[in-house]
């Protein structure tokens, strides 16, 4: 067992007065422990003590793993061998006397005699909390509830949900397809009176229009053949909620008349039944149709569009976000990497040149399947073009063509970024059908689970694939 410190240490020479080193250990913001040549602590500051919970009395002359409790203690010590020379700085995770994980920043280092003879070690700690808070607070600019974005118009869009998520009013998202129209309409629930209510989701294109009028408002026992018994419909479900409705622009007719009874009185009539019931229901729609030129062609009411488009928000596709595509790919490398426990730290230069040229048509969702799929496949710590879907260097290279004796996702690392031209000559077409085939080969010919890693409904890969005669055992 090491001595005890003394109740009062002196240092000299330091100043024109000899000062108490204790004492100044104790006023450092850092954690501070001493430890002798065997790793036993022999003093914490009031730092330290109020980083792991241990005090200072209880520390001494017990091994440094059992105050610290961090993984460098058991895997990777820097003096475990006792022949520690210079000052060796990590970052690790220290468990508290609560058990509570901490982040910290360690910086450990030999002390040395007057003769230059070690005699043991300093080891300082920083708590990384404020600054992994003030991290998240930076982020947290950057993204309203799940949807990402810095450029003007989605700072325009986050500073306007809030306030229509206050609403009760109907709201109509539009955008292309994949801008995130789904993220944004679970978003205005979350942030709204209702968060505590039902979400319920109804894409109007997958179902055809019998099976589709019962999922939305019910049926009677005897309504239809094989109607065997009441069925509550999605607008019951979503009853003191929010009703979302994707793809609102197929919604057949018949039900856009019936749709607009229950936005004007809110009864909802189930399929058979003489006798209605009020709902209290939010509803919120998307389509990435044009709905007035559809209501001018006469394929969709005028006065069911007018009391749809209320309140109205517009996701701008990934191509007119400037500075957005950087912050996706960083956002959903760091989201995949932890979820799968890859080590992959970031993109090559040659990748992220590939990355940033691209026009992503598919928009956000085809940037997230993009960077899922590159994460799954590397295994070197950083992505490079090889495990990028071959269609991004086929694509780079017909637009900016290289020399052939280069690989063809060669890209200079200093060249600027061409912006893509919409693929107005069938390279999209030929782009898509060979997504929608390495879809079908990582789910090994399943439909279901093809559609949803590329966030289809299964109706809508089933016609893209009629589309490009692509057929599965």
């Amino acid at each position: 067992m090491p001595a005890k410190p003394p109740k009062s240490a002196k240092a000299e020479k330091i100043l024109d007065r000899t000062i108490d080193f204790y004492r100044l250990l104790n006023e450092l913001p850092l954690g501070v422990l001493i430890m002798d040549r065997q790793r036993r602590a022999l003093f914490c500051n009031h730092a330290l003590e109020a980083i792991t919970g241990v005090t200072a009395a209880a520390v001494q002359g017990i091994a440094c793993r059992h105050v610290m409790r961090s993984r460098v203690c058991l895997t990777a010590c820097p003096a475990a061998d006792g022949k520690l020379s210079e000052n060796v700085c990590f970052e690790t995770d220290v468990i508290n006397r609560d058990r509570r994980r901490i982040p910290v920043r360690g910086t450990l280092a030999p002390i040395f005699d007057a003769g230059e003879n070690p005699v043991g070690f300093v080891e300082t700690v920083e708590d990384l909390r404020p600054l992994k808070a003030h991290g998240e607070k930076a982020n947290q600019a950057y993204r309203f509830g799940r949807v990402v974005g810095q450029s003007p118009q989605m700072e325009k869009l986050f500073r306007i949900v809030p306030v229509i998520a206050q609403s009760d009013a109907s709201v109509l998202i539009t955008g292309e397809t994949g801008t995130g129209k789904d993220m944004l309409a679970e978003t205005l629930h979350q942030e709204s009176e209702r968060a505590k209510g039902p979400f319920v989701k109804i894409n109007c294109g997958a179902l055809p229009e019998t099976l589709l009028e019962s999922e939305l408002f019910g049926h009677v026992k005897g309504a239809f053949t094989g109607a065997t018994e009441n069925k509550q419909g999605r607008f019951y479900l979503a009853h003191n909620g929010t009703l979302y409705l994707t793809e609102i622009g197929d919604l057949p007719l018949p039900l856009q008349v019936k749709l607009l009874t229950f936005l004007d009185d809110k009864i909802v009539y189930p399929l058979g039944a003489t006798k209605g019931f009020a709902a209290d229901v939010r509803v919120v729609a998307a389509t990435h149709r044009d709905l007035a030129r559809m209501v001018r062609e006469g394929r969709f009411r005028q006065d069911l569009f007018f009391r749809l488009n209320v309140l109205r928000l517009h996701i701008p596709p990934l191509r007119e976000r400037e500075g957005d595509v950087r912050l996706l790919l960083d956002h959903y490398l760091n989201f995949f990497a932890h979820n799968t426990n890859r080590e992959v730290t970031g993109y090559a230069s040659k990748a992220m040149s590939l990355l940033l040229a691209y026009d992503y048509p598919g928009n956000v969702r085809e940037l997230r399947n993009i960077v899922e799929y590159a994460v799954n496949v590397c295994r070197e710590g950083k992505i490079t073009p090889r495990h990028l879907p071959a269609y991004l260097g086929e694509e780079r290279q017909r637009l900016t063509p290289v020399d052939a004796s280069r690989e063809s996702t060669e890209v200079p690392v200093d060249a600027p970024a061409e912006p893509a031209a919409p693929p107005t000559d069938g390279t999209w077409p030929m782009a898509e059908r060979r997504i929608i085939l390495e879809a079908l080969v990582k789910a090994r010919g399943n439909r279901q689970r093809a559609a949803q890693q590329l966030g289809w409904a299964r109706s809508t890969l089933w016609r893209k694939m009629k589309h490009y005669g692509i057929d599965t055992p």
